[in-house]
């Protein structure tokens, strides 16, 4: 009979070999591992998975409820190699996700967001970081994917980013405004100037050289938030790198709106310029901002008043 460690071990190989990351899963597996090696079991329990999923007392039902589910998985392959290990029950620690609103950010703030990289010392490091969220503004991808890019993911020649560090590694083709296009050609220029023997094949680099790790990243970037006086502002502790992408993508269903043109039909388009999975991730942006709910509400009564 293997043990919970044992059987974790084949359990991650196996899930990785059919397409699962599983980072964090495999972190928390460790942990839940290590927690019952410390209870001196060898065994699943259900009384020990859902005091290992209530450790952090401070957190939400439904962060416990994910962490219950990842024991359940685990639970349900060690439970046919060992019929004496418990699988914790679908109802146990119900709790719902409850969206919070992104904070959208204006024009003029990204703007400024740009501009205040000139804290950073390092005019390489200002450089990159003025860029990145450039990018992010200008095209809505994720903080991690524009890390990710390496040199030849980014074509300056047609104005394209090959992105192969999204969600559940699934890449896409991202075309980009020539404007950008050009703000790249500019940095990859300076980039070279200054650091033309590369550690890395990242496209963005910091100033030692190295690729930036996103949470490095998302630090710089809180000093940023600082510096240009938003902290506080929206529904959490502040505006985050990922609310750039929200706002790229509210933007740009605000500007359909007006325009006139038929969002249902152009709405999958958007779905696949952002890589999300399925359309319905992208239909939760109608529901982001006021501005955009009152458009959909007088294109609405629109349609409605035509047909009556």
């Amino acid at each position: 009979m293997s043990t919970p460690r044992e059987a974790l071990g084949d359990y991650l190989r196996i899930r990785r070999q059919l397409g699962f990351e599983l980072t964090r899963a495999g972190r928390d597996l460790e942990d839940f591992v290590g927690f019952l090696e410390e209870a001196g079991e060898d065994r699943i329990t259900t009384e020990l998975a859902l005091r290992w999923a209530t450790r952090p007392v401070d957190a939400s039902p439904y962060y416990w409820r994910m962490r219950l589910g990842t024991v359940r998985g685990f639970a349900r392959y060690l439970a046919t190699v060992d019929p004496t290990s418990e699988v914790p029950h679908e109802e146990l620690l119900p709790g719902t996700y409850t969206r919070v609103a992104p904070y959208l950010y204006s024009e003029a703030e990204i703007v400024a967001l740009m501009t205040a990289t000139d804290i950073f010392g390092p005019p390489m490091l200002r450089a990159t970081y003025r860029t990145v969220i450039g990018l992010m503004a200008s095209t809505g991808i994720r903080i991690g994917e524009a890390l990710g890019l390496d040199r030849h993911d980014v074509d300056l020649i047609d104005g394209a980013l090959h992105v192969r560090a999204g969600k559940q590694r699934k890449q896409r083709e991202v075309p980009l405004h020539h404007t950008t296009t050009n703000a790249l050609r500019e940095f990859a220029r300076e980039r070279d100037r200054r650091a033309p023997v590369p550690e890395t094949p990242a496209f963005f680099v910091s100033h030692q050289g190295r690729r930036i790790d996103p949470k490095q990243f998302n630090k710089n970037f809180a000093r940023l938030i600082r510096q240009v006086g938003l902290e506080g502002c929206g529904h959490r502790e502040r505006p985050r790198p990922h609310d750039i992408r929200h706002t790229f993508a509210v933007r740009t269903l605000l500007n359909w709106y007006r325009d006139g043109a038929d969002v249902q039909r152009e709405l999958p388009r958007l779905s696949t310029y952002l890589g999300h999975a399925e359309p319905v991730y992208t239909y939760w942006y109608l529901q982001a901002a006021p501005e955009l709910l009152q458009l959909v509400g007088q294109r609405l009564d629109q349609e409605l008043g035509a047909r009556s």
